[in-house]
């Protein structure tokens, strides 16, 4: 059975959002290597547009959608739901292109988040912070605004995973090396992405997935050998991997990602502490999971000659009011 997004489609995004979508930094840090034993890259998505990756992807469904449609039958808008980070790729994308966005956001999603939507020129409707919750008030406006209005799904849609995948791309382009690659999973639009132009491209590489082991439904649905999402809305402080990987994503993923290693919440926040405190990068709890995964004992007995490793930086939008560290930080 075909993939349903291939290279070709993750090259053919890069192009359509170049000049937009930022080309971000890749750095290194001589003490996260002694800190690993291993020569890391950091691909800097908290230097992104919006703050996160999650532009690359709303930026090429946007321009997508807009060439597949004529002037005359062209939508006055998208419509999608989000925690935050999908959010404001998609407000940023839906006004530089002239369109109207309403963005559904949980009542629980940092208040920067949703500042940042509002600025962008995006209309928020509170939801539930469940699935359920999502999908009930997505189908109360989609009766409200109509066919007018295209449903972006933050992970689940081929041409979102096709724009996620633009930034493993760059990151093979410049540091070729790369004996593995490690990648956050929520949705799992950014991991298929990465796992299909990664193995394309290397196919001796291996991609590994970190997950908060509060948010453990892509290790669960590896381990078992078929999709279980969260029973419950995950308690997690990475907010934007609090979303179940899908039936889009779910079959990317058994076939190209070679493990998933969870972490808790404490090694996530020891993680952002380090990235902070010693590369001065902001990055946000979900941007930080990926190092904690790597920093893991399971990690260092898996990892064998695998000496160079990517890790992905996923976004750097947090609430700097509510910091993890903080007496009293949020659950």
């Amino acid at each position: 059975m075909a993939d349903v997004v291939n290279l070709g489609d993750v090259q053919k995004a890069a192009e359509r959002i170049d000049g937009f979508a930022r080309k971000t930094e890749i750095m290194t840090s001589q003490y996260m290597n002694d800190l690993s034993d291993r020569q890391l890259y950091f691909k800097c998505e908290n230097f992104q547009k919006t703050g996160s990756f999650k532009f690359r992807g709303a930026l090429n469904a946007v321009d997508d959608l807009i060439s597949t449609e004529s002037s005359s039958e062209r939508s006055p808008g998208v419509i999608t739901h989000s925690a935050g980070n999908f959010a404001q790729g998609v407000a940023l994308a839906a006004k530089l292109r002239n369109l109207e966005a309403r963005i559904i956001m949980p009542e629980n999603a940092p208040a920067c988040k949703k500042a940042a939507v509002r600025d962008y020129g995006a209309q928020i409707v509170e939801c539930i912070a469940t699935d359920e919750g999502r999908q009930e008030k997505l189908k109360e406006l989609q009766q409200v605004l109509g066919s007018n209005f295209h449903f972006l799904s933050s992970n689940q849609d081929i041409r979102v995973i096709a724009g996620q995948g633009t930034a493993a791309l760059e990151f093979l382009n410049e540091v070729p090396k790369l004996d593995a690659i490690v990648v956050p999973v929520g949705g799992g639009g950014l991991l298929s992405g990465t796992a299909i132009a990664a193995k394309s491209i290397k196919p001796e590489i291996k991609v590994f997935a970190a997950e908060p082991a509060a948010a453990c439904d892509c290790y669960n649905s590896l381990s078992k050998g078929e999709l279980l999402p969260n029973a419950s809305p995950p308690q997690t402080i990475a907010d934007g991997l609090r979303t179940s990987i899908g039936k889009t994503t779910w079959p990317i993923i058994r076939k190209y990602v070679d493990r998933v290693i969870l972490v808790s919440e404490e090694e996530i926040v020891c993680a952002m502490k380090l990235i902070w405190e010693r590369m001065k990068l902001v990055v946000e709890p979900s941007g930080a999971v990926p190092l904690a995964a790597v920093l893991t004992e399971e990690f260092r007995t898996i990892g064998g000659d695998r000496q160079h490793v990517g890790i992905i930086l996923s976004g750097g939008n947090l609430d700097l009011e509510r910091l993890p560290w903080l007496k009293g930080r949020p659950q």
